[in-house]
């Protein structure tokens, strides 16, 4: 509601593949699972006072551009992301004069396509040509050597980073004892806030007082994966 009020959403649209039984999904914009919605705010979200991730690091939270509009097209289904689906919202995006296009899909690092064969590098090229800016994600492999997606050169290709910020929480073991624990890996956080379950590691905790900082880093809390 808050986006229709302040007039943020002027545009959707939505495709489904060949594959995709249109009785059997929901023909709709609206985002299915919630990563539209994600990536929307951030780029273009307004100012929300009283931010924080549960609980932590509060403050004001805003998008990227305060100021610009967003048009929706939606081209992944269950089923996935037909290369059909992402070529047609292309030249639906040129035609509705879109300024930037910002696309968080892409292949596998296993599956990366040459660029005349990959609907993005080719749909992207048309929409540069039409002086659209296109920024897509670098996909969710890495940090090796090799997993880059959306390479092409003519996209801006943006992937994650760290930050200089560390998160603190308490965490509480048997018998009452609390430690306070400093993490990187914000998945181990919202596992301890959520599961409220004791908390043991394979090396010895018995000498740990009160007041020691303990530094997880990725590979030792790896195993808490909330799905």
């Amino acid at each position: 509601m808050v986006l229709i009020l302040n007039r943020k959403i002027i545009g959707a649209r939505s495709y489904n593949g060949p594959g995709d039984d249109d009785d059997g999904l929901v023909n709709t914009p609206r985002d299915m699972n919630g990563h539209g919605t994600h990536v929307a705010s951030t780029a273009a979200g307004i100012m929300v006072p009283g931010a924080s991730y549960h609980g932590l690091a509060s403050g004001t939270a805003k998008g990227g551009s305060l100021g610009s509009r967003i048009a929706v097209y939606r081209i992944c289904t269950p089923n996935g992301c037909a290369g059909s689906s992402i070529l047609a919202a292309f030249s639906d995006a040129i035609k509705d004069g879109v300024d930037i296009l910002s696309l968080s899909l892409g292949s596998p690092a296993s599956r990366i396509s040459d660029f005349k064969e990959d609907p993005i590098a080719i749909g992207a090229f048309h929409a540069v040509e039409n002086g659209i800016t296109v920024v897509c994600s670098a996909g969710n492999d890495g940090p090796s050597e090799k997993t880059v997606s959306n390479s092409a050169p003519w996209i801006l290709t943006v992937a994650a980073t760290t930050i200089d910020r560390r998160f603190e929480s308490n965490v509480v073991f048997d018998k009452n004892k609390v430690i306070k624990v400093k993490m990187f890996f914000l998945e181990a956080i919202k596992f301890l806030f959520l599961m409220k379950l004791p908390l043991s590691f394979a090396f010895a905790t018995s000498n740990l007082s009160s007041n020691k900082i303990v530094d997880l880093k990725h590979n030792e809390c790896s195993h808490f994966n909330s799905g």
